[in-house]
C-alpha cells in the first residue's frame, strides 16, 4: 500500500505552509474576512470569532444553496446513558449540542446523512447539497467539538475513549432525531468515524459511503519504513515532537490573532485553486464565502480536533486501524476517492478482500481528495450508482457512469 495514505495529517502543517507560499506568488481579492479586520468588535478580539459567527458564516455560505433547509442545535445531554465517564471528560452537566442542516425533499425519499472530515464542517458540502437533495433528504452535521457544534473541553487520554466521543455523541444525536435505516456518509476523518459507528451500530446504517477515508493501516502493518527513515531526520524530529504535543494546524491560526484570516485566505486560495483541470473549483464569491466560514470554524475554541494523536500514530497510522476489522464488516459499503487523491484506494481493496458484505470502489477523475469540491459532477453520478438500489427500480439496469473509474 502507497505511503501516502498514511501522511494527510502529519504532513498537514507542511502542505499548508507549502500552499500559503505558492500563494504568495498569486494575485487575489482582498476578502470579506480580511476586511472584517477593521470592524469594530474585531478590534477588542485577539481571535475575532465566536459561536454566533460560526452560524453566520455558515449561514453566508449556504446562501449559495437553492433548496430550502432548517438549521438547529440537536441537544444530545450531558453524557452518553450508563457511562461512568462522560464522553467529553467534563465535570460539567451542561447539555451538549449538535449543529444540523436538513434539506427540504420529496416524501419517500431516502435519508442521506452527511459527515465531515478533520479541520472541516459540514458547510464544506455546499456544491452538492441541491443535486443531493433533489433525490435525497440530506441531513449534514457539525461532528461534536466542530464547526457551530458545542466545543467541551477535550480531555480523552486514550483511543478508546476518543472513539467514543464521536461514535456516541453521534448515536445520541441519532435517538434525538429518531432516525433509523439511513445512508450514512463520511469524508476523509469522517470516514474514520461513520465507519467505527456502522461497526458498533450496524442496524441502523443501511449503506455506508467512504469518501477518501483515512484510518485503514496501522504503522506494525510492516509498511512503515518511510516513517523510521523519516523520524531519523532533523525534519522528522521536529514532526514527531509536535505530534506528541497534540499541535494542530488550528493553533497557528488562532496564534496569530486578527491575522489569522489572512492565513486562512492564503490557504485556501492555494489548496482549491485548478489542479485536475482547467476549470476553477470555486467561484470568487464561492472562495470568498468558504474563505470566512473556514477561519471561523478553525479559530474557534479547540475542542474535537484534539483527537488526532489518540486516533493516528505519527504519519497518521491508524492505532486502531479498520482494515483489522473489515471480516466484522456489516454494512454493504461504497468507496469514492478522486483518482488524484492522496489517500490511496489500495487500503480499501485490502479491506474488500475481508469482508462478507458487497462493497465497491469508485475513482472519480479530474480530482483529488476533496473530490466532492474539485469534480461534483463526478461525484454525483458516483453518489447515484452507489444508491441505485434506493433510487432505481431496476438497479441492475443502472449503466455504469461515463468518465467514473471501478478499481
Amino acid at each position: 500500500m502507497s505511503r501516502t495514505l498514511y501522511r494527510w495529517s502529519s504532513l498537514a502543517l507542511r502542505k499548508m505552509a507549502e500552499e500559503i507560499s505558492k500563494a504568495e506568488h498569486r494575485s487575489s481579492p482582498t476578502t470579506a474576512v480580511a476586511k472584517s479586520r477593521s470592524l469594530w468588535p474585531s478590534v477588542l478580539r485577539w481571535i475575532p470569532t465566536s459561536t454566533d459567527h460560526i452560524i453566520a458564516s455558515e449561514k453566508r455560505l449556504l446562501s449559495l444553496v437553492k433548496t430550502p433547509y432548517v438549521q438547529e442545535q440537536v441537544n444530545i445531554g450531558s453524557g452518553a446513558p450508563g457511562s461512568k465517564v462522560r464522553w467529553f471528560r467534563s465535570s460539567s452537566n451542561e447539555p451538549r449540542f449538535i449543529n444540523t442542516i436538513t434539506f427540504d425533499s420529496k416524501e419517500g425519499s431516502p435519508t442521506l446523512v452527511m459527515v465531515h472530515g478533520y479541520a472541516a464542517s459540514q458547510g464544506f458540502f455546499f456544491k452538492n447539497f441541491d443535486y443531493l437533495a433533489s433525490r435525497f433528504k440530506v441531513i449534514a452535521i457539525d461532528q461534536l467539538g466542530w464547526g457551530g457544534s458545542s466545543r467541551p473541553d477535550f480531555a480523552c487520554k486514550s483511543t478508546e475513549e476518543t472513539e467514543a466521543w464521536f461514535v456516541d455523541s453521534f448515536e445520541e444525536w441519532r435517538k434525538a432525531k429518531n432516525l433509523s435505516n439511513f445512508i450514512l456518509l463520511g469524508h476523509s476523518f469522517g470516514g474514520y468515524v461513520a465507519a467505527k459507528y456502522a461497526l458498533k451500530h450496524p442496524e441502523h446504517v443501511q449503506h455506508l459511503i467512504l469518501v477518501g477515508p483515512a484510518g485503514f493501516a496501522a504503522e506494525s502493518d510492516g509498511k512503515s519504513e518511510w516513517l523510521t527513515r523519516f523520524r531519523a531526520t532533523w525534519k522528522g524530529a521536529i514532526l514527531n515532537h509536535l505530534w506528541e504535543s497534540n499541535f494542530t494546524p488550528q493553533k497557528i491560526v488562532r496564534g496569530l490573532g486578527p491575522w489569522g484570516p489572512d492565513l486562512v485566505r492564503k490557504y485556501t486560495t492555494a489548496r482549491f485553486s485548478p489542479r485536475y483541470s482547467a476549470d476553477n473549483v470555486l467561484t470568487e464569491d464561492e472562495s470568498r464565502l468558504l474563505t470566512d466560514y473556514v477561519y471561523h470554524t478553525l479559530a474557534a475554541k479547540a475542542s474535537g480536533e484534539l483527537c488526532l494523536k489518540y486516533i493516528f500514530a505519527f504519519g497518521a497510522f491508524a492505532r486502531m486501524p479498520l482494515l483489522h476489522s473489515a471480516s466484522e464488516w456489516k454494512v454493504p459499503t461504497t468507496f469514492i476517492y478522486g483518482v488524484q487523491d492522496w489517500m490511496n484506494y489500495q487500503g480499501a481493496q485490502e479491506a474488500r478482500k475481508q469482508m462478507k458484505v458487497p462493497c465497491e470502489i469508485f475513482r472519480v477523475p479530474q480530482a483529488g481528495h476533496f473530490v466532492f469540491l474539485e469534480n461534483p459532477d463526478g461525484f454525483h453520478s458516483a453518489m447515484l450508482y452507489a444508491c441505485r438500489r434506493f433510487l432505481s427500480p431496476h438497479p441492475d439496469d443502472e449503466p455504469f457512469p461515463e468518465g467514473l473509474q471501478s478499481a
